[in-house]
């Protein structure tokens, strides 16, 4: 798999390739929105403004809120409209705490239960994520390392653990992406995949779920000045 396969994959945090309906892509686009922060928390979404910029109807527009609404990142509120969402330090720490816990579970049971193929596929991801992080490309960078987040939930092979894991984080989306603003900060998170990458390799999911909790206990002191 070249780079440019591996971020096609990369892009929605899914296992392979889709054509994306009206309503994803208009979701993704919002999401970005919110993830680069050009929609702050508790900044009111303006459907009619964004009807316009994105050239879409209002149907396809309210689906993809509903969508974001699913993932934690808006509050949908009767007679008031859609607004984005505001964590607490108490809830980005409480669920960074359980994310850790998770991922480190994750990485063992990946390493266990995923093919050869499947994990060379991870590790092409990682790859890419790389080349965007040396272009110092903050967005595509970010979504791979989401991906691969992701990717050693979904080998795990685990339902329970993909649902929750995705669950938490599609909700941190905006406050991880926070954390490697600074270039120490992006750096150490690097490293830090570079050993995840390393783990990988070696099938040492002992390792490598040390690796995965850490990296999120870390996580924390990244972001707790922006929260």
């Amino acid at each position: 798999m070249d780079r440019m396969d591996a971020a096609d994959m990369a892009a929605l945090d899914a296992p392979l390739i889709h054509r994306q309906t009206l309503h994803e892509q208009v979701a993704g686009r919002i999401r970005d929105m919110i993830i680069e922060g050009h929609l702050e928390p508790d900044a009111r979404i303006n459907e009619a403004a964004l009807v316009q910029s994105l050239g879409v109807s209002r149907t396809p527009l309210r689906e993809a809120l509903r969508t974001l609404a699913g993932e934690g990142l808006i509050d949908i509120r009767p007679s008031r409209g859609s607004v984005v969402r505001r964590l607490s330090p108490e809830d980005v720490a409480s669920m960074l705490e359980v994310l850790a816990e998770l991922e480190r579970l994750a990485g063992r049971l990946a390493c266990e239960r995923a093919s050869d193929a499947e994990l060379a596929e991870l590790l092409a991801i990682h790859e890419a994520m790389i080349g965007y992080y040396e272009k110092r490309e903050r967005l595509p960078y970010y979504k791979m390392n989401q991906a691969i987040h992701s990717g050693i939930s979904r080998l795990s092979r685990n339902n329970m653990l993909i649902d929750v894991q995705g669950t938490i984080q599609a909700r941190l989306k905006r406050i991880r992406f926070l954390g490697n603003q600074g270039p120490e900060a992006w750096a150490s998170a690097v490293a830090e995949h570079e050993e995840m990458a390393a783990a990988l390799r070696q099938r040492d999911g002992a390792r490598l779920g040390d690796i995965l909790a850490r990296h999120l206990q870390k996580t924390w002191d990244r972001v707790k000045s922006v929260v």
